[in-house]
Formats: C-alpha cells, structure tokens, sequence
C-alpha cells in the first residue's frame, strides 16, 4: 500500500477525485456566499439541494435528458429557496429556524415523492455526463487530469467562479448586495430596494445549490437515494465561513472537503484496518479542524441573519 501512495498516479487519481467531489459543494457553496452576503443565512441548503437532487433525478429519468434533469435541479433548489426567502425577507422571520425547518420538509417530501413516483421497488438509473479531456491543458502534470478529465458541469463551474468574483467585486449588484449585508439600512438610504436585492440572492441561492444537488445526479452516481446529500449542504455552508466570503476562498474550502471525501473513499478500497463508519467521519472531522483553526479570523457581515425592517431600529 505504501508504494502505492508514493506514485504520481495515485496523487493524481486522489486529487482528480476530490476535484469531482468539491464541485456540490462550489456551486452550493457559491450560492450560499452570494446570499449571506446580501445579509440572509439560509441553513437549509441542506434541503435546498436535496431538492435539486431529488428533481433533477426526477427530470432526467422522464424526459431522457440530462440538460433538462439539471434544469429541473435548479427549480427544485429554487423552490425551496424562495420559501425561505418569502419567510425571512418578507416575513421577517428567524432564519435560522427557517432553514432548519426546510431541511427537515426536504428530507420527508422527497423521501415521499420518490416512493410515490418509482413504487415499484426496483432501483432506478440514468446514465451520467461523460468526461471530457481538454487538449494540452489536461497534459499537464497531476493538476492537468484533475482539472481538465472532467465533466462539462466542471468546467461551468470553474466559469462561474470568475463570474462570482467579476460580480462581488466589480459590478453595481454585487457591491449593492454587500452593502445590505453591511448595513441595510444604509443602502436603503442610498437608494438600494433592500428586499428586492435578498429575494434575488435567495433565487441564486436556490438555482446554485440545487445545480449543486443536481451534480451528485447526473454527474456522479445517477440515482437516488432518501437523504442522498448525506450533509454536504452543511458542508456548504462551512466552505463559505472557511473561505471567508470570497468565491477563490469557497473554491479552495471546497476542494479541501473534496479531496478529504477522496481520502475516505481510497483508504476503504485498500482496506486500512479501521472501521468504516470512523473513515466515513473523516471529512467532517476535517471541517471541524479547518473551523477551529480559523476561528475568530473570520468576518461575516454584519447584518448576516437580521432581518430588515424598513424605519425600525
């Protein structure tokens, strides 16, 4: 076993893999970002892709397509976004209560849905995207087959990145919606429609993580199970406080949960004498220490979870 770790190609197939398993978490995690940054938490991404991955599946298997199962993904996640959104932005209600309520409607509703609609006992499949090699740039040593041997919702993922930071940084939305995570009632003042700018982060919110829901669909295993996010949206949301609230920093706390999901996988197929279910805690572990480590060094925004009352204190 040994020999086998101290080989190129087993640090490659490791980092190839854990680019595969962060890219849920980069799209929920980027959504999660944009929305904490105009001010609104939402705890139930676990829900929220849940959701997407339940509708997706649902999506593909009816209509043969996998562009349309990711579309039905994205709604799902959506769906259960802007219940959230209509519960805390316009009703002012605790959102941390909302979102836990969320992820517990998600879990019994797509558990119910899905026995509903394949009752029959069988398992249901669908086929998953196929990778796609991109000349030169997947020549290059260890990084070039882990990034670039991989599926095309990967490298929309990596386009959206920049997008993420282009829109945060330099463009009047994304500054708008980082002021109303700072002071709302400042923005308002300037003129910003606060609650028209949360809904819209809630809606990006909800399309991202259910894209992120989707992925584990039609990207990676191509059936359904009854809690199949098995907590990566929580994971989501700690990739967000890790990487400081910035799309580079999302990206980064995504592949260090990915690759510690990999690490998890590739010690059970070599058989290391330790229990599964203490392997299986690896990656949670791991976010727990990365938390730690970065406790207190972490800036959230100010007004992340308050609701805004026009004219109140």
């Amino acid at each position: 076993m040994f020999e086998t770790i101290m080989t190129w190609s087993f640090w490659t197939m490791l980092l190839a893999s854990g680019v595969r398993m962060a890219m849920p978490l980069l799209y929920a995690g980027l959504g999660e970002m944009v929305s904490e940054r105009a001010g609104v938490l939402n705890i139930g991404m676990e829900g929220v892709m849940l959701c997407g991955a339940f509708f997706s599946f649902a999506g593909a298997y009816y209509t043969g397509s996998l562009g349309l199962g990711l579309l039905f993904g994205m709604l799902g996640g959506a769906l259960i976004s802007m219940i959230h959104a209509a519960l805390c932005v316009k009703g002012k209600q605790n959102q941390t209560v909302s979102g836990l309520a969320l992820n517990m409607l998600a879990l019994g509703l797509t558990s119910f849905l899905y026995k509903l609609m394949f009752n029959s006992g069988e398992r249901m499949q669908i086929s998953v995207l196929p990778k796609v090699k991109v000349p030169l740039l997947s020549e290059i040593p260890v990084i070039g087959e882990a990034f670039f041997n991989q599926d095309i919702l990967a490298y929309a993922a990596y386009v959206l990145l920049i997008a993420a930071f282009v829109l945060i940084r330099y463009t009047r939305l994304g500054l708008s919606m980082t002021s109303i995570g700072e002071n709302p009632m400042a923005a308002d003042a300037a003129g910003i429609h606060v609650e028209k700018r949360q809904m819209l982060a809630c809606l990006v919110n909800g399309l991202l993580g259910g894209a992120g829901g989707a992925y584990l669909i039609i990207a990676q295993l191509g059936l359904f199970n009854d809690n199949l996010t098995a907590g990566r949206g929580y994971i989501a949301l700690a990739t967000v406080i890790l990487g400081r609230y910035s799309p580079f920093g999302v990206f980064l706390a995504a592949l260090l949960f990915g690759t510690a999901n990999a690490v998890e996988i590739r010690l059970q197929a070599f058989g290391v004498p330790v229990p599964t279910q203490a392997l299986a805690m690896l990656p949670y572990i791991i976010t727990l220490c990365a938390l730690l480590m970065t406790s207190g060094r972490n800036r959230e925004p100010e007004a992340l979870a308050k609701p805004y009352i026009r004219g109140g204190r």
